[in-house]
């Protein structure tokens, strides 16, 4: 991903999600890439449209998927998936056992990904989430990617 990608990835994630305030920022985006955060695109071959984007966290042994987002026409199809195994071969290649996420309780497709993944709940983030209304609590998930593997 590139800043030059940020323009159509902030169309493409307002369109698949359900609510404005899910979608992230451009300054998200920016801060990410300055940051040298785990980034990662995906484009149709036909069209070149983005389709998805992946972006993720590295710490101490551990990585944290902060977004991922796909198109909404192209929910269903894997690409989700792919992106995750992406980031899970990145891990797995840096050494890096542990991979957290936090999800909206409301999103059911993410949680279903997640958890035909192996990733686990571990805790609540209470009032982490801007939504309609108020605040939404978030999932905290975990999978150990050794295990995994195994």
């Amino acid at each position: 991903m590139t800043e030059d990608d940020i323009p159509a990835v902030l169309d493409m994630e307002r369109l698949a999600c359900p609510h404005p305030a899910h979608a992230w920022s451009e300054d998200n985006y920016r801060s990410s890439l300055r940051s040298g955060y785990w980034t990662r695109v995906r484009t149709h071959l036909g069209t070149g449209q983005i389709i998805g984007v992946c972006v993720a966290m590295d710490g101490v042994d551990e990585m944290h998927l902060l977004n991922i987002a796909v198109d909404k026409d192209w929910h269903g199809t894997g690409l989700a998936r792919g992106l995750l195994g992406a980031l899970y071969a990145s891990c797995r290649q840096a050494g890096v056992p542990l991979l957290w996420l936090e999800v909206r309780p409301s999103n059911e497709r993410a949680l279903a990904v997640y958890r035909r993944q192996g990733f686990v709940e571990v805790g609540v983030r209470k009032g982490y989430y801007p939504a309609p209304g108020g605040r939404e609590d978030a999932l905290v998930m975990r999978l150990d990617l050794k295990a995994a593997q195994a």
